[in-house]
């Protein structure tokens, strides 16, 4: 049976973590009250923090509007790349300070947590080049000794909002391009991992000083809802940058808009993989098995929903529940650990009704769904990986539960499977097993996610594509290829260096 470490060793793992990171724990509790961290590894409380104040994010907005206005945007993209340059180097130097403090506060095992803050250092590297390269572009103009073109600026404070299941990720792929953009950037993360947030804080003001740029480039505000609410709400941040749930961002795109502000949104995926009856099996199994389970079905981009061919489902269902009954569930930090705990009992609870409904709407549950070391850990949330075999994609496989379970649903033809696929509100990740290049094609082409993909599983994007979703996942762009352009605002140039000045389209005044 796993063993559970204590709450008082996660702590001071925790405590030695943000010392070896140089991050000082604010000492004064302030009149807002006090916000815990905790670890859902055993569900007790770690640190008490300060919650802030009204007061001290508009302090943070402050600062950083007036570090944009007076410096950072008029400094050289190379050298705002410096900064970045150097927040990379550091994140190496402490890559496994920053994912025991992630396997902490969310739960995730080792590998994952170790594999996010190489995403943390892989976006640094990308945007250290991008520092050199915010190309414009030149355009033939209709006027003679005319030049059109088009130029790329700094936008202003970006405010970055960030869910639990990825504290460090999401933060650094919004910062690292923003800073170089010449954006700086006030971050309020989840209230549930603000141990990891110090942390990231610490090493980022550490690369300022290192490199000579204003200290202010970067805030952290901790808190909850009301303080995002406040950063949403200043006509000061140019960019509103929100990760989490569709209800979440239906909330923040009206009230940024109203203001005539900018949005990027990344909002909930119920993500769906077609297994033709051409796939390699084998690839299918590893590629299904790790997107549904990983990171315990809490990533935005698990595997949800997965759609079978009905002359290869019996013989993929089998081998993936037999593939569930190998899954070691329990202390995130032991090696042997592959899924660890829900990040609270909200999720357990929700997989919980998720389940019942499912089985009243005909589904079986295969394997999975109960509650376990709950003796070993009775405040944490264990859960095993459930796959389920509904007869329709009903209601409740239409929603997107946060928590692991797979719905598995059988087609006839591609056809059927595409709108199977497609028939959810959501379009953030997708994916196709298959052998024959005709169905690959129509899938890429007729899947409406933002993430295709062709006989891989629906986790595990790379920071050269850019990263997001249709539909109710919001529409935005993080990370790489052209995803900078959000952070920037563009200016179309006319320059005229000849000794007329004629009129476009022809018109003649005076």
């Amino acid at each position: 049976m796993p063993t559970i470490p204590a709450t008082d060793e996660i702590s001071d793992r925790a405590t030695a973590a943000l010392e070896r990171c140089g991050a000082d724990r604010p000492a004064e509790i302030t009149a807002t009250g006090q916000l815990f961290a905790r670890t859902p590894i055993t569900g007790g409380s770690l640190l008490p923090l300060a919650r802030a104040a009204d007061s001290d994010v508009d302090h943070a907005v402050s600062a950083a509007h007036q570090a944009f206005r007076s410096t950072w945007q008029h400094t050289p993209a190379p050298e705002r790349g410096a900064l970045v340059r150097r927040l990379g180097e550091l994140l190496r130097e402490h890559k496994y300070d920053l994912a025991d403090l992630v396997t902490i506060e969310a739960g995730k095992i080792r590998s994952e947590a170790a594999g996010e803050v190489q995403e943390m250092i892989d976006i640094c590297d990308f945007a250290l080049g991008l520092s050199r390269q915010l190309y414009g572009r030149t355009m033939a103009s209709e006027r003679p000794g005319h030049r059109l073109m088009e130029t790329w600026h700094p936008l202003g404070v970006v405010g970055v909002i960030t869910a639990f299941n990825f504290p460090v990720a999401v933060w650094a792929w919004n910062t690292a391009v923003a800073l170089v953009c010449g954006d700086t950037v006030v971050w309020k993360p989840s209230e549930l991992t603000p141990l990891t947030a110090l942390a990231c804080d610490a090493l980022l003001s550490r690369a300022a000083s290192d490199v000579g740029a204003p200290a202010d480039v970067h805030r952290l505000v901790l808190g909850e809802r009301e303080v995002a609410e406040r950063l949403v709400d200043d006509p000061r941040v140019a960019l509103v940058s929100a990760t989490g749930s569709v209800r979440m961002g239906r909330q923040v795109g009206p009230r940024v808009a109203s203001r005539l502000g900018r949005c990027l949104l990344e909002l909930g995926g119920n993500n769906a993989a077609v297994v033709t009856s051409s796939a390699d099996l084998d690839l299918a199994v590893r590629g299904t098995v790790f997107a549904a389970a990983g990171t315990a079905g809490q990533r935005c981009t698990s595997l949800r929903r997965l759609i079978v061919h009905e002359d290869v489902a019996d013989a993929l269902v089998g081998r993936i529940v037999d593939a569930y009954g190998q899954l070691r569930i329990g202390d995130p930090f032991d090696e042997d650990t592959l899924v660890g705990p829900l990040v609270g009992e909200q999720a357990l609870t929700a997989m919980r009704n998720a389940l019942a409904r499912a089985t009243a709407d005909g589904g079986t549950v295969l394997v999975g769904g109960s509650r376990c070391l709950e003796k070993e850990a009775p405040d944490a949330y264990y859960a095993e990986p459930a796959v389920v075999r509904m007869p329709a994609q009903t209601e409740i496989v239409r929603e997107e539960t946060f928590a692991p379970i797979l719905y598995v649903m059988t087609y006839r033809t591609f056809d059927e499977a595409i709108e199977l696929h497609n028939g959810v509100s959501q379009g953030l990740s997708s994916a196709v097993f298959t052998r024959d290049q005709r169905e690959a094609e129509r899938f890429l082409s007729l899947s409406d996610c933002g993430i295709v993909n062709v006989n891989i599983g629906t986790s595990g994007a790379e920071i050269g594509g850019a990263f997001g979703g249709e539909k109710d996942t919001g529409g935005g762009r993080e990370s790489g290829s052209d995803a900078w352009k959000a952070y920037m605002r563009r200016a179309t140039n006319t320059v005229n260096y000849s000794e007329e000045l004629p009129l476009a389209q022809g018109v003649r005044f005076l």
